[in-house]
């Protein structure tokens, strides 16, 4: 008990105080660099996991829905009447795929009073290899934002942590006292900006080449289902030049 009192008095007349060591007590005696690289990493590590979210689900959604129209596709049944049902509201890649093919099909028989029109099948796989490119790219938006954080959000964090080495350094110049009770609040910030760059950094990073491996799959698909389609209707078109 006499030790405590006494480590407690000589506290007091040296006048130091001690350091509060949690991640809001760090963020708080931070400089205002590093305070302002705390909160850039905190608002792209939110906005990381904002879009991992978005992605899965809409991926997960658009696989089932493919799922769903291949069965219907290939049970047999007409295409005319699944080109009507599906028209109206294409609310996935895939039967946006089948729809604008189907479209330029119809498009093509009307113009040549219902025989194939010269350069029909040119122009469907034309639209469909559009079509793939279109919905490949608004299911890839913002994935480059996953990868401007993972790339860059360490090198942000240690800039943070270089400000804060150099604050250190300033403190022990200024009060000529190298003590732990000097060095260590510079040094925990400088750390809490690395380890927050690295937290920003490395679930985006994983997300980035997990969705980016979904994507590549669901565009193989796409691809897939374009050339069996068209296949289909090439089929089509030469029984109807004869």
């Amino acid at each position: 008990m006499e030790e405590e009192t006494s480590n407690v008095i000589e506290a007091v007349d040296l006048g130091t105080t001690v350091p509060d060591f949690s991640l809001f007590g760090m963020f708080a005696q931070a400089d205002f660099i590093v305070q302002s690289v705390m909160i850039i990493l905190l608002a792209a590590s939110v906005w990381c996991w904002a879009i991992i979210y978005d992605k899965i689900k809409r991926l997960r959604a658009v696989a089932e829905r493919a799922d769903q129209f291949e069965g219907e596709f290939w049970s047999g049944n007409s295409l005319e009447d699944l080109y009507e049902r599906t028209r109206h509201n294409p609310d996935h890649p895939l039967a946006m795929l089948f729809v604008s093919a189907m479209r330029e099909w119809q498009r093509s028989t009307a113009s040549s009073g219902g025989k194939i029109a010269m350069g029909a099948q040119e122009r469907i796989f034309r639209v469909m290899h559009v079509t793939v490119s279109r919905e490949m790219e608004r299911l890839e938006h913002y994935l480059s934002v996953l990868a401007t954080v993972g790339s860059t959000a360490p090198f942000v964090g240690l800039f943070g942590t270089v400000w804060g080495i150099m604050n250190s350094f300033q403190s022990i110049a200024s009060s000529n006292n190298s003590s732990l009770a000097v060095v260590a609040p510079g040094i925990a910030e400088a750390l809490a900006a690395t380890a927050m760059g690295l937290v920003a950094a490395i679930p985006a990073v994983v997300a980035y080449n997990v969705i980016s491996n979904d994507l590549g799959r669901y565009a193989n698909r796409l691809e897939s289902f374009a050339e069996e389609f068209g296949t289909i209707l090439s089929r089509q078109m030469d029984e109807g030049g004869h």
